[in-house]
């Protein structure tokens, strides 16, 4: 085979493989991660409530991000806006934060104690007081939502959040906003977003509902 030719041929077959290594990349299911399924259901839930909520039908960028907006602006009315369903899964969340994988963890059980007590109150010793819960950026399924996503800019917050957890979700969900339409528009950030500021939202505030 002339050289001419066996390059051509080596170099479609490395664009060939570029190509189906990213399409598979960004078609993993990270929300499978979790055996449970309670991954999957709290994001179909939070989606429901989105949508039910703001009533833009499908258009999902503007949904996403009015919702970013009021979380931002803190005018989001938490009366309404979570159904019964997704503050009973806030519950089984607190309940199976288990492990260092869990998708929140109790701060004693935090990798690296030492770092994260500069940024969080420390837990009392009173036996009946419930124990401070943190998100895990250091997680299974946030790493899977970062390592599959093509966003630069939700990478960086990734690894950002990861250093330091004590940031407001506020502000998280303000860099968030920002982030490009076509990237937006990738299930990573849409996920990332249902756990990380609506359900870290909901763990705050479940006990008010009965």
């Amino acid at each position: 085979m002339p050289l001419k030719i066996r390059f051509i041929a080596i170099l479609v077959m490395v664009l060939l493989l570029s190509t189906f290594t990213s399409y598979t990349q960004t078609n993993i299911n990270c929300l499978s991660i979790d055996g449970t399924g309670l991954s999957k259901k709290a994001f179909e839930s939070f989606e429901n409530d989105l949508f039910s909520y703001y009533k833009f039908g499908n258009d999902s960028i503007k949904t996403y991000r009015t919702f970013l907006a009021e979380v931002a602006s803190l005018s989001l009315d938490l009366r309404k806006l979570p159904s019964s369903n997704s503050i009973q899964l806030t519950r089984e969340f607190k309940k199976a934060a288990t492990s260092k994988n869990s998708l929140w963890v109790k701060l004693s059980e935090y990798e690296n104690q030492e770092a994260v007590k500069k940024s969080y109150p420390s837990t009392s010793d009173k036996k009946n007081e419930e124990e401070i819960m943190i998100f895990n950026y250091r997680g299974g399924l946030i790493q899977c939502l970062k390592n599959t996503s093509d966003s630069d800019d939700f990478r960086e917050i990734i690894n950002t959040l990861e250093g330091d957890g004590n940031v407001s979700t506020s502000l998280i969900a303000q860099r968030i906003y920002y982030i490009t339409d076509r990237e937006f528009s990738a299930g990573q950030i849409k996920k990332f977003i249902a756990f990380d500021i609506y359900y870290s939202i909901l763990m705050v505030i479940e006990k008010a509902f009965k």
